[in-house]
């Protein structure tokens, strides 16, 4: 039985992997990308809400002091 010659895998494995690199690049360069978005200047408006105007508290059970 003839033995496998492997001489060549490091050269056929290095030179598909630089195939495949340069074709993905070459897919990728190829797509056309988005501009980077500018930024935006946003203004909080504020909001009259009905319970802002009030002072409300809430008692709980067991946050109410010992007595």
């Amino acid at each position: 039985m003839p033995q496998l010659d492997t001489s060549t895998w490091f050269i056929t494995i290095l030179s598909s992997m630089i195939t495949l690199f340069i074709l993905f690049q070459l897919k990728f360069s190829s797509r056309i990308f988005p501009a980077n978005p500018s930024p935006k200047m946003v203004t909080m408006k504020k909001t009259n809400n009905p319970w802002e105007s009030k002072w409300t508290k809430i008692y709980l059970p067991l946050s109410s002091p010992r007595q």
